[in-house]
């Protein structure tokens, strides 16, 4: 099954109200290319400067996430990124006229419409996933709030919210698939309480707010001095308090919408990693600044898996070609045979395993009292391989040889030792012609380059 990097068809333009800074804001969503990621383009600044959604970025999570590159800030990022990821994209320029998305409904809802009426186009690049293999944790002492990844064959999300409140008590929300995110968790709304509510109209930081973008929980009597403060901002000539507990004007999509809310939020800010994530995500109590942190903890681990380089193999899979197979292609014969199987194969590369036993012949010569598979063998593995993925093509393997013309930048990078599976990868760096061959191996034990070279060969038939 493919799976490829998707950008959206065309662009989309639609306009808004920042929530806190209540200035109008044209934003328009645009095709991007591949590995471009998600990429704010402040279009009001002199040389429209760039600002990555990247986890790294992020200086403010106060009522909300905010970005900033080189001084450039874009606030409130993550309703529409969460749509974005919700939508299963991973390129796209956001071309915006102001410093905050717009907040539109309070929720992810009309993000998610606009790409739908943008389209979605498939890109001819393979995306690149974090896979999470061990259980990686992030909590806040201080707010008992913490987020748990843990390995799934999918990114799933499980939000705990505890607000101790009558009002609003314990809510869970939870998606086995980001393909429910439009559905089951887009059109929840932000959400606040009363009492902040009239601490943020005193301090004026909501001027784009009203009753139609944020569900506002009743946790405090509405004395005659409130009331005024709300019938000004919301320009209602008068406000009531709902049965449910919920400022009049707004209906609840669900009664659990608060935990999905916060749901939204999580994947909106763990889209600041910038990879696509095959995880369950565990939130309890989440809120922007411990998801931040969390992305930043991911980030990082995403970064030192890059610098590693180490694909993922599945050494459990039937193999392509088993030691059978492997003989009646190549001529060597134990003890020279340095291959046990292949498990992966395009036109391209090949993916092989050697198992190190104590058994091997070189080790009764090659320090018997610290066993270390001599880095010549290493090679001359890596280089089997290779003629494995050259002779493989040929009907009558057995009638050619494969000799080496030259070995460049080779690197030993840890010590290859009885017990040790080392995985061999080649990869052809050009096609082959007139019987070179021209590539590129490594070598990998655990999560780690053991060795690394770069070969050329020669094939040529036998003389019989």
């Amino acid at each position: 099954m493919s799976d490829k990097q998707k950008t959206l068809a065309n662009e989309y333009t639609f306009n808004g109200v920042g929530l806190h800074t209540g200035r109008e804001v044209t934003m328009t969503l645009k095709p991007a290319p591949v590995n471009t990621g998600f990429v704010f383009v402040r279009t009001d600044l002199e040389g429209n400067p760039h600002v990555e959604a990247d986890a790294n970025y992020v200086t403010s999570t106060e009522r909300g996430t905010t970005i900033e590159k080189k001084g450039v800030k874009i606030h409130t990022t993550e309703h529409l990124l969460a749509a974005l990821t919700g939508m299963d994209l991973d390129n796209v320029l956001i071309e915006i006229n102001n410093s905050e998305v717009p907040i539109l409904d309070g929720s992810s809802k009309f993000f998610v419409e606009a790409v739908e009426k943008a389209g979605i186009e498939e890109q001819d690049e393979e995306r690149e996933y974090f896979v999470v293999k061990d259980i990686i944790t992030y909590q806040d002492p201080e707010t008992g709030s913490e987020i748990t990844a843990i390995p799934a064959d999918e990114y799933q999300v499980t939000t705990m919210v505890d607000f101790g409140t009558k009002v609003l008590g314990t809510q869970n929300a939870s998606i086995k698939s980001m393909s429910e995110f439009k559905d089951e968790i887009a059109n929840a709304r932000t959400f606040s309480f009363l009492h902040e509510i009239e601490y943020l109209l005193d301090a004026g930081l909501i001027k784009g707010g009203d009753l139609g973008n944020a569900i506002v929980y009743v946790d405090k009597e509405i004395t005659p001095e409130t009331r005024q403060k709300l019938t000004k901002a919301f320009n209602k000539e008068d406000v009531s308090i709902r049965p449910n507990g919920v400022l009049d004007n707004i209906t609840l999509h669900y009664p659990n919408e608060a935990a999905r809310h916060k749901l939204l939020d999580v994947v909106g800010d763990l889209a600041l990693i910038g990879t696509k994530l095959k995880a369950k995500i565990i939130a309890n109590k989440p809120g922007h600044q411990i998801n931040t942190n969390f992305a930043k903890k991911l980030s990082k681990q995403i970064g030192i898996a890059k610098r590693k380089n180490v694909p993922e193999f599945d050494l459990t899979k039937e193999p392509i070609y088993d030691i059978n197979d492997i003989m009646k292609i190549l001529p060597h014969r134990p003890p020279f045979l340095l291959l046990d199987k292949v498990i992966e194969k395009s036109e391209s590369s090949l993916v092989g395993v050697k198992n190190v036993t104590m058994n091997e012949p070189f080790f009764v010569g090659h320090f018997p009292q610290e066993p270390v598979m001599p880095g010549v063998l290493q090679v001359e593995a890596m280089a089997q391989l290779g003629g494995i993925l050259v002779l493989g093509e040929i009907d009558d393997p057995k009638d050619y040889s494969t000799y080496f013309m030259k070995i460049e930048n080779v690197k030993f990078k840890r010590k290859v030792i009885p017990g040790d599976t080392l995985v061999l990868k080649v990869d052809l760096l050009q096609p082959i012609r007139r019987g070179i061959v021209h590539m590129q191996g490594y070598g990998y034990v655990n999560d780690t380059i053991a060795v690394e070279a770069e070969m050329m060969a020669l094939v040529t038939k036998d003389k019989i």
